[in-house]
């Protein structure tokens, strides 16, 4: 008895072709669901690598601003207003903008980089290779590299590791440009609005940047004294602050920069919309399948009819059809998917990874699409009448 299979799955063996097609179908929408949410979570994730890694308990930014690569600047007395609360222990600018970086190993390339430029005398950022390169940072025109950079920006890694040093160009929006110098490396990694990095401090930021205009930066870091909790800090001064200004506690700045990627943006809506697809795809290929094998062995589930069986028993076993497709094709599907993280993690340099929560759901997702393409199947058992067919 042990080894007797399933009537069902006996079904679906019988036709191998048709069970591979079902499988394919399966596996496919499983790749889509994994690829397309964990590029949306990448993409959350990435867009607030750089703001989870700033030195602050709240963060003040002008009310013009949507997103953290895109800062509107704010006047820094708005910063330095927040330190007649007692509850403050210090505050720090963070100034940050894109220009064109010159690929040191060609001229011709000019690519957009990230830069970023704080006050040396705060611990303002906490990325691998920052606090080691302070001193380096105080020289005129001296940047460190995100050594995570996509490969555009050039061999600036393997040349810094040779010489010491990368001599290239940073082009303004002007068209002005200055020669830069990298004095060091450090960590951050790509995003989807970001390739590359650069970290300088905020006098040779405004001076590689042409700033001439001093009191204008980008965030303000507000550091607490202990004790105090940012969240209700922040609600207790926001009705005291112009309406050019908006605070944030860390919590709030990280999910105000993800609301924006996935409300705002419509990056979010593609991949959603994807996974969507993905479903529709899943459920008409299975239910092709399941539809034509009903439809194949109408006088086989006549005769099961006719020598007692219930019609409860016939969808039971189109429905036990529908769960083998669904846990067979959704093994491949997520080893597959694996794969395919680490490939796109290699080439895109995006921290893509699969995850306990998101293999739960998605096999869940895969679960109720075989359902759902099986209990429309099971519609044709009402054909399987013993009247009619004998």
């Amino acid at each position: 008895m042990l080894r007797k299979l399933p009537t069902a799955w006996l079904q679906l063996r019988h036709q191998k072709i048709r069970f591979l097609v079902a499988l394919t179908g399966v596996i496919f929408s499983v790749v889509i669901f994994f690829m397309q949410l964990g590029l949306l979570d990448a993409l959350y994730e990435s867009a607030v690598r750089y703001p989870k890694s700033i030195q602050g308990d709240c963060f003040l930014i002008s009310s013009r601003t949507f997103s953290l690569v895109e800062l509107d600047p704010l006047t820094d007395r708005r910063l330095s207003q927040l330190l007649a609360f007692p509850e403050v222990e210090y505050v720090a600018p963070v100034y940050a903008s894109f220009a064109q970086w010159k690929n040191p190993d060609n001229a011709q390339i000019w690519r957009n980089i990230f830069i970023l430029g704080f006050d040396l005398r705060y611990p303002t950022f906490n990325f691998p290779g920052v606090q080691e390169n302070l001193e380096k940072l105080k020289i005129p025109d001296t940047v460190i590299f995100d050594k995570l950079s996509l490969p555009d920006y050039g061999s600036v890694v393997a040349k810094f590791q040779e010489q010491g040093t990368v001599s290239t160009e940073v082009r303004l929006a002007s068209g002005k440009i200055r020669q830069v110098e990298v004095v060091g490396l450090f960590e951050l990694g790509t995003s989807f609005g970001v390739g590359g990095n650069l970290i300088t401090s905020s006098v040779n930021y405004m001076r590689i940047m042409n700033q001439s205009q001093k009191g204008l930066i980008s965030i303000g870091v507000i550091k607490l004294k202990s004790g105090i909790d940012p969240k209700t800090f922040a609600s207790q001064i926001r009705p005291n602050l112009p309406e050019d200004v908006k605070i944030f506690s860390r919590e709030d700045f990280l999910q105000f920069e993800k609301d924006y990627w996935r409300k705002s943006s419509p990056i979010g809506f593609i991949f959603s919309l994807g996974v969507i697809l993905g479903l529709i795809i899943g459920i008409v290929i299975v239910y092709q399948i399941l539809y034509t094998n009903v439809s194949e062995h109408l006088p086989q589930y006549a005769t099961l009819k006719a020598i007692g069986y219930q019609h409860s028993y016939l969808l039971g076993m189109v429905l036990q059809q529908s769960i083998f497709i669904a846990i067979l094709g959704y093994i491949p599907g997520w080893l597959l998917s694996e794969l395919l993280y680490d490939l796109t993690r290699k080439a895109t340099l995006l921290e893509i990874g699969m995850t306990l929560e998101r293999s739960l759901w998605i096999f869940v997702l895969t679960f109720a699409m075989c359902f759902i393409s099986g209990a429309i199947a099971v519609r044709k058992l009402k054909d399987a009448d013993p009247a009619d067919i004998f």
